[in-house]
């Protein structure tokens, strides 16, 4: 069981270091920047934690241990929220909010740890381990929920299961998936905590196994359809609530003016010489119930003036 978990961790960073050099190669660093930094992080933890394990003191290891913990959801919760910006990068509205959200979720996440470190004071873990569990808990669901959105609303986004931000996100929801729900086994006294561990080092195996793959994959357009049009106008409606169209805007300005063009241009184009009497509004109302015999008295004084 010992050689078998030593061997899960070792290929940890023999794995990661192989996406880290095709990101380079392919210049995707610079497009992920914090998946870089989160992938580049996870193999100095292991430079930290792995001598430690073997040959120092579990002192320090403890310690050690789970404040790179707590490092390493810092940074992949950044990861999520820089997923969530490229799907959203042609929605900036939506990005603009996501970034609210993401901000509001990192604060309550650090408020709940905070009480759950003050209230467990006696717990036999201690403090720091009961807010970095919280921590963790969190983010790993918050990761869950990033990958069924994804599934969920991918046509109306046009991102694709080849794009590499979804297999991102793939890999963080599978490994975060199959974290709770042992962890949820473990709470029940269904399986030992040595299989705890093994289940979680076999699925970030697989994670990273996923992020290599989707880094030499190649990377597909979004996808064009009318199901974009759905978020066009989220995007454009949420446009309108942030920046409303002011009151004197030049809008109803231009309105009233192209009305009074068209209005006079109407009133030009009637002829002005013909033998026929040009009503006005009120007389045109008054001679449609009048009798035929009011017609000669009203054409008469206009026979009479010279013509032009």
């Amino acid at each position: 069981m010992q050689f078998a978990y030593y061997a899960l961790w070792i290929a940890h960073p023999v794995l990661q270091l192989g996406v880290a050099g095709f990101m380079v190669q392919r210049k995707l660093h610079r497009k992920f920047p914090v998946f870089f930094a989160y992938i580049l992080s996870q193999v100095l933890i292991f430079a930290i934690l792995f001598p430690m394990s073997t040959k120092g003191s579990y002192y320090w290891f403890f310690y050690a241990y789970w404040i790179t913990a707590a490092v390493s959801l810092a940074v992949g919760f950044k990861v999520i929220h820089e997923i969530f910006l490229d799907v959203f990068r042609p929605y900036h509205t939506l990005k603009d909010l996501g970034t609210v959200l993401f901000t509001w979720a990192g604060l309550v996440m650090l408020l709940v740890a905070a009480v759950v470190a003050a209230a467990s004071t006696t717990s036999d873990q201690g403090p720091l381990v009961q807010a970095v569990l919280t921590v963790q808990r969190c983010v790993r669901v918050i990761q869950c929920g990033l990958i069924l959105f994804l599934l969920l609303f991918a046509r109306y986004l046009g991102v694709s299961w080849k794009q590499r931000s979804f297999g991102i996100a793939a890999g963080f929801g599978g490994f975060a998936s199959v974290e709770l729900i042992v962890l949820a086994l473990r709470a029940s006294d269904y399986i030992h905590e040595n299989t705890v561990s093994l289940a979680n080092m076999c699925a970030y195996n697989l994670a990273i196994l996923v992020w290599l793959a989707y880094m030499l994959a190649k990377n597909t357009a979004r996808e064009s359809s009318a199901n974009l049009l759905a978020s066009q106008r989220w995007d454009q409606s949420l446009g309108e609530l942030q920046y409303p169209v002011a009151a004197d805007s030049l809008i109803p300005m231009f309105e009233g003016m192209v009305d009074r063009a068209f209005s006079r241009a109407n009133k030009d184009s009637l002829p002005e010489n013909s033998g026929e009497p040009r009503l006005e509004p009120q007389d045109s109302e008054s001679s449609s119930g009048s009798s035929p015999e009011l017609a000669p008295s009203v054409s008469a004084p206009r026979a009479e003036q010279p013509k032009r």
